[in-house]
């Protein structure tokens, strides 16, 4: 039977007790049990009104706060100590029936030696407590102590209950951000490959040209490592990547590649998730110019809604498009929908379909929130063709 009393489940790391919660305990312990003995100076006064409050009333009054604060302090510190905050409600709930009964005890014994040693009341307060009296003050002791004691662990279990929400939102961005960079690094060696494909099929062709590739290349490169640990950059400074992407495009295919920038200068601060637009370029040229002989023309354009909340970027270019199908999902667009999911939920969409309005003419089209605007770091981009 002992070894089952005191047994307790592993304890769990010692975390050192703020100091500031420390203060509130105690706050809280001195200030709760004043007010109980308040609470008896006050049903002395209503019902045993031929008592006359003197200083050994008060000093009873007094003693017994001192006495239960103390009392419910060792209860605390044995459930501390043997871990029983960790337990399920039944095995606690006979360990606290047990334990507040044994305080109960004790401390009206401690009350009572103080009473008849220290204080010491005159034989016209009454006589020291009888058998009967003595027990109906255990009781009544033993059902303070359980208030006590719910009071304690219901703060508790509120103080835990807030802590896993705390650690499931924690969890949760955690996930998150596993997530975006699990979705960033399969992007960029999908750019890398392809950027070194182009530049291989001009090595021996050209090599001039295929030195020039390289410095584009590199620079993009760059960008990609430094952006990869971002969620968001300005507009302006993915168009730098855009920009180099389509040079390094427009050398491989000569004639066959025309673009086009409309860029309107209030979207260039907007902050969108990196690679995103480079991402619908690159799948342009690749599935709508590369394979037609006669090439085609890439066009982009980024313009604010009317009331300004959201941005528009639109790519057309020159094509059919044909769905994929659930064998042949494009790994670029759904890593691309995934992360704006991820970063603004339904609020951002992005659609791939072929124009209505033109033949042969294929529409990828981003809708993102506006939020707060970032330092944009690279020159404004203005309307350009090549």
């Amino acid at each position: 039977m002992t070894s089952l009393f005191f047994r307790s489940p592993t304890p769990a790391p010692v975390v050192p007790v703020p100091t500031h919660r420390r203060r509130w305990y105690w706050g809280l312990q001195v200030v709760g049990w004043l007010l109980y003995a308040g609470l008896g100076l006050l049903l002395i006064r209503l019902f045993a009104m031929r008592v006359v409050i003197g200083w050994h009333i008060l000093a009873i009054q007094l003693a017994m706060a001192v006495v239960l604060l103390f009392a419910s302090h060792g209860v605390r510190a044995w459930v501390k100590r043997y871990h029983w905050k960790q337990l399920a409600f039944g095995a606690l709930l006979w360990r606290l029936l047990v334990v507040n009964g044994v305080v109960a005890v004790l401390s009206q014994l401690v009350l009572g030696a103080i009473i008849a040693f220290l204080i010491r009341p005159p034989a016209s307060l009454g006589a020291p407590s009888g058998g009967p009296q003595f027990v109906g003050y255990i009781l009544q002791t033993y059902f303070v102590l359980w208030l006590w004691t719910a009071c304690y662990f219901g703060l508790h279990y509120l103080d835990r209950y807030r802590q896993a929400e705390v650690d499931k939102w924690k969890l949760h961005a955690a996930v998150r951000e596993a997530e975006m960079s699990t979705l960033k690094a399969q992007i960029n060696p999908h750019f890398l490959f392809n950027g070194l494909n182009n530049i291989r099929a001009l090595v021996m062709e050209d090599p001039a040209r295929a030195r020039a590739m390289m410095t584009h290349l590199s620079d993009l490169l760059r960008y990609s490592i430094q952006l990869n640990g971002t969620e968001q950059v300005p507009l302006a400074r993915e168009l730098e990547i855009v920009e180099h992407y389509l040079q390094l495009e427009a050398m491989q295919l000569e004639e066959r590649l025309t673009y086009t920038l409309d860029i309107d200068p209030a979207t260039l601060a907007v902050p969108v998730p990196p690679m995103t637009l480079q991402l619908l370029v690159e799948n342009a040229i690749k599935h709508g110019i590369a394979p037609r002989p006669k090439g085609g023309t890439v066009a982009v354009s980024a313009q604010l809604a009317t009331d300004g909340a959201q941005l528009h970027v639109v790519v057309r270019n020159t094509g059919r498009y044909q769905p994929p199908t659930p064998d042949h999902t494009g790994i670029g667009l759904r890593n691309a929908r995934e992360r704006l999911a991820l970063l603004f939920g339904p609020a951002a969409t992005l659609t791939l379909t072929n124009d209505p309005n033109a033949p042969n003419q294929v529409l990828a089209h981003v809708q993102l929130p506006v939020a707060a605007a970032l330092p944009s770091l690279s020159t404004p981009v203005s309307a350009a063709s090549v």
